[in-house]
């Protein structure tokens, strides 16, 4: 226990000289009685332009009742927030991974400003998950992240449907097999209200991360967006905050190499997205914690597949809500002994104790017994090679190819891609080959949902392959090498692919490669030009001059 809980919003609020502030608090309707008490700063990304945080502004209010009633005082502020779904396959998707760094920025920026003594973080969409985190991590008061919640599947022609769908449908249009009114149907339907994407993707992959991890109170984030119950988990989490201000229990306590791992081994259970490589690595940076990418390969071989979720799988996240939530998945991670369960959680509680208490409903088939997994490993898996140096990241959730070999079909962007699959000049057995879409290159790292979905709606997805050095959707699914490293902008080896050349996957192996000889390889690598920056200016230039490698986390410095 802390013997003062204001002592960092005293300095800005406490005594004569600080007559001004008070004043200006006074004036928007805070009193003498509530600039008394601690304060917390409600980081809520909120936004009109998603459904993912479109809910959040109500969400929050039930928040600052939380801190209300345990005793402090709550003030708001908003960041940004970018939607990937909507922004997906177009110039505006280089925005995506660039907002993670901005939202970051932001709520970290308010809070130091304010001097806030605590800190809640509302997120949604998938950036703003890490986003959050990253900047709670970086200021290390008493704080957690409230994840807003997934939505409901849609239902078309009779049955559950969610946004992947209507990104595939896409590719099934192009190849006839869907009319017109069909398409408009499930783009209707598809996303009946507010919440994030359904399926384990980005956003929910790392909601439960972040359970497993500690930062988010277990059983808060899988509690469906427009489930009556999650305004109480919002209150509630007010009231945990101003608990962990009296206990002093800071991020430094929570994000920790142990709690990352668990972090890791929920993702791969869950055959989640590869978005969390690049996501961990960065909070591990803002902790300073050790962290690379190899050791996302070492924990998920050791760790067994056992969520069906989508993309890969049958169910989305309320159904995983309803079989037992993320607290089952730690349990069975638990009792595999792969749980680092000493582990520090928001809630005081060790995450050994939190998974302890899981119940799961009887009868549920969305996560799978440890005697009975959907695979022995998981989701994940880190190939290296003459292609990927630095290493690059492939989910195998879902899919049983564990090797490709076949005949490079090279584009310079996303869109010059997107064409060649929308005029069906893809063919079985070929490698797509998307570059310049990396961190720096791009800029932005974009995904690469609607060229992967429109070969999965063309038939394709069990017969072509496709490696970048962007990323991928938590909705891609098939056969996919993403984060290759370095990327072609700066020189890596994927900038000497010719159409034609013959590129060897070997999952098992954990290798990428082109059949060139080094001095080949090397020799176009030195040859080759990259096309010339799309931004002289603004914050996109900016980002391309300062971001890392993908295999760093893609973190500005």
């Amino acid at each position: 226990m802390i013997t003062d809980v204001r002592r960092r919003s005293r300095t800005i609020l406490e005594g004569p000289d600080r007559a001004p502030a008070r004043a200006y608090l006074k004036g928007i309707g805070f009193d003498d009685e509530a600039l008394a008490r601690p304060i917390v700063g409600i980081a809520n990304t909120w936004t009109e332009t998603m459904p993912c945080n479109f809910h959040l502004r109500r969400l929050a209010e039930r928040v600052k009742d939380g801190v209300r009633a345990a005793g402090a005082t709550p003030m708001e502020y908003n960041t940004i927030a970018v939607s990937d779904g909507i922004t997906m396959g177009t110039e505006g998707m280089k925005a995506s991974l660039v907002s993670r760094e901005v939202i970051a920025d932001s709520i970290e920026l308010v809070a130091r400003g304010h001097l806030f003594d605590a800190v809640v973080a509302l997120s949604g969409c998938d950036k703003t998950l890490p986003g959050c985190v990253m900047a709670l991590a970086r200021l290390d008061v008493p704080s957690l992240m409230l994840y807003g919640g997934s939505i409901a599947p849609g239902r078309f022609q009779g049955r559950e449907v969610t946004i992947q769908d209507v990104f595939e449908g896409v590719g099934a249009h192009a190849a006839e097999t869907m009319s017109d009114a069909e398409l408009a149907e499930l783009e209707d339907n598809a996303s009946p209200g507010a919440g994030a994407c359904g399926g384990q993707f980005t956003a929910n992959t790392m909601a439960t991360a972040f359970e497993v991890l500690g930062i988010s109170p277990m059983g808060s984030g899988m509690v469906p967006a427009e489930d009556g119950r999650k305004g109480q988990v919002a209150e509630d989490c007010g009231r945990l905050v101003v608990e962990m201000l009296e206990r002093d229990l800071r991020p430094s306590a929570v994000i920790t190499r142990g709690s990352l791992e668990n972090a890791i081994a929920s993702v791969a259970a869950s055959g989640g997205s590869t978005n969390a490589v690049l996501h961990l690595i960065a909070l591990a940076r803002e902790a300073e914690v050790p962290l690379s990418i190899d050791d996302f390969d070492r924990v998920s071989s050791a760790t067994p597949l056992l969520a069906d979720l989508k993309p890969g799988g049958r169910f989305v996240a309320t159904d995983l809500y309803r079989a037992g939530g993320v607290r089952l998945i730690a349990k069975r991670l638990l009792d595999a002994g792969i749980l680092h369960a000493e582990e520090m959680t928001v809630t005081g509680r060790t995450i050994g104790e939190e998974a302890a208490s899981a119940e799961e409903r009887e009868g549920q088939e969305v996560v799978r017994p440890l005697e009975r997994p959907l695979k022995a490993t998981g989701g994940l898996a880190v190939l290296r090679g003459n292609l990927a140096p630095e290493g690059c990241v492939v989910k195998v959730a879902g899919h049983e190819r564990l090797d490709h070999r076949g005949p490079a079909r090279v584009f310079e962007s996303e869109e010059d891609a997107f064409a060649a699959v929308k005029a069906r000049s893809i063919v079985e057995g070929d490698v797509v080959v998307i570059r310049n879409e990396g961190p720096a290159g791009g800029p932005g790292m974009r995904e690469m949902l609607g060229v992967t979905a429109a070969l999965v709606g063309e038939g394709l997805g069990e017969s072509v392959a496709l490696l970048t050095d962007g990323r991928f959707s938590g909705a891609t699914r098939g056969l996919m090498a993403g984060h290759v490293a370095p990327e072609a902008f700066r020189g890596g080896p994927i900038a000497g692919v010719r159409d034609g050349d013959t590129i060897v996957f070997d999952i098992t192996g954990r290798e990428l490669r082109v059949e060139l000889s080094d001095d080949e390889l090397r020799a176009r690598v030195d040859a080759y030009s990259p096309p010339p920056a799309s931004y002289r200016s603004g914050v996109l230039a900016k980002y391309s001059r300062h971001v890392s490698s993908a295999a760093e986390g893609a973190v500005t410095s």
